[in-house]
């Protein structure tokens, strides 16, 4: 038998070992919020030089070229000018590559049941499985084929499986050429610099983003007349802005592209959020549509421009060509170049002569749709504190249900830039509310009603 000073060696030689045991598993074991954050770093990180819309841009003289022409010459962007002058900044086959491992450590660490291990999987399987091989198809039918699920098709239809992105586009078309926009209120002129823009952007933006340092910069790069970084928002030089103009671009890029970037970089655990893959774009431009018709900032000429995205998307898809899309917008009233960088817009990427266009542009009808009957089954149903979850970073629209729970586990953060209609949710708790009453009413007899009263 062993003495006491025995024994007791024996058990600090036990307790060692076990100490050491226990230590090195501890070293090894990582937690659920560990995992996810260092998944989220990772996948932020392989996305870093994957630039889609810089990868589809087109030399200045492109316009040029076509004006000259008098709109008879088709620009030069097919397959072998996106190799030569668009050449990708990273090698596809090591980015795929890289995407794929990380989606299959996210499979193997968090496994396919887990709800943010879901959204991870989505967002790494668009770039591994889409995103590349999109760009690597510039200029050619594959590249409308890979944007068509990525972005989606005029011919899409809505969560009611009936009606298509393009009935709305025809819809809409209908009611917006029939307003006089002269008959409802005053006209605001676009006697607005682009310097003025900036200067009085950088004020707005100093007040809403107090704790942050946000700026409004020219620039004669961007096709469109702004467009919003991770902590600026970009003003086409030389373009003319009006006073309404300004709100919605203080709207529109500041409150939610930008907001929402740095709600997303803000995020401890969740970082995936500050980056947006092509699925979230719809949610991204749906509640900037959205904030512009709920602060009355949209007028009907800007509802044109948008509705007539989907029209010239749904047209290019059916095998209208961008000299075609060009002549749609010159009827509609727009200048010339004005229609050369819508068009541009639609068949960057795509195939020039029609029938493959890059649809993106359909996010913004498509996206106030989905928002809207967001919001208004939350409130429906009781749910409005899952609403500001929209704001939390990049995400789709059906993440936001699940962001809120995994900020109940103290997972994700709460959004920090709110606009005020969110903040607030009542008033628009209570358009939701009416909204969802006035939908079980028979419109077309209601408005025959009406009609007859308004046409005496």
């Amino acid at each position: 038998p062993m003495t006491g000073p025995a024994l007791s060696a024996m058990f600090r030689r036990v307790v060692q070992r076990a100490g050491a045991v226990v230590t090195t598993q501890n070293a090894a074991w990582t937690s659920h919020k560990e995992q996810i954050r260092g998944l989220s770093d990772r996948l932020v990180a392989a996305q870093g030089p994957i630039r889609i819309l810089d990868a589809l841009k087109w030399d200045d003289d492109a316009e040029r070229d076509v004006v000259a022409s008098r709109f008879k010459r088709l620009p030069v962007a097919d397959a072998a000018y996106y190799r030569q002058k668009r050449p990708l900044p990273f090698d596809p086959g090591d980015k795929t590559a890289e995407f794929a491992a990380i989606q299959a450590d996210i499979a193997t660490i968090l496994g396919g049941d887990d709800p943010l291990g879901r959204i991870l999987l989505r967002n790494c399987a668009e770039y591994y499985q889409e995103v590349v091989a999109m760009l690597q198809a510039r200029g050619t039918p594959e590249f409308y084929r890979i944007s068509r699920r990525l972005y989606g098709s005029a011919k899409d239809t809505f969560q009611d499986d009936r009606t298509t992105i393009r009935d709305l586009g025809h819809h809409l078309y209908d009611i917006l050429t029939g307003i006089d926009e002269a008959l409802l209120g005053p006209v605001a002129p676009r006697d607005l610099t682009a310097e003025a823009v900036v200067t009085q952007l950088n004020e707005r933006f100093g007040a809403y983003f107090a704790d942050r340092q946000i700026r409004a910069k020219l620039d004669d790069g961007i096709l469109s007349d702004a467009a919003a970084g991770a902590d600026y928002v970009k003003i086409r030089r030389g373009v003319a802005f009006s006073r309404r103009d300004l709100d919605i671009l203080e709207i529109h890029e500041g409150w939610v592209h930008v907001g929402t970037t740095l709600n997303g970089a803000s995020q401890r655990i969740a970082t995936w959020l500050s980056k947006g893959t092509p699925c979230t774009t719809a949610t991204q431009e749906g509640l900037a549509v959205i904030l512009e018709v709920i602060s009355f900032r949209m007028t009907p000429s800007r509802a044109r421009k948008l509705n007539n995205r989907v029209l010239a998307c749904d047209k290019a898809e059916d095998g209208a060509g961008f000299l075609d899309i060009c002549e749609f917008y010159r009827t509609e009233g727009y200048s010339e170049a004005e229609c050369f960088h819508y068009a541009q817009r639609l068949f960057r990427g795509g195939v020039l002569e029609g029938g493959a266009p890059f649809t993106k542009d359909l996010s913004y009808c498509m996206g106030f749709v989905k928002v809207y009957n967001f919001l208004r089954t939350a409130i429906r149903f009781g749910r409005p504190e899952v609403i500001p979850f929209l704001f939390a970073g990049k995400l789709a629209i059906e993440d936001a249900p699940v962001l809120w729970r995994a900020h109940k586990s103290h997972v994700v953060d709460p959004p920090r830039y709110l606009p005020p209609q969110f903040a607030d949710l009542n008033g628009l708790a209570m358009w939701m509310a009416y909204s969802n009453f006035l939908n079980r009413l028979d419109l077309a007899r209601i408005q025959e009603h009406f009609r007859a009263m308004l046409s005496g």
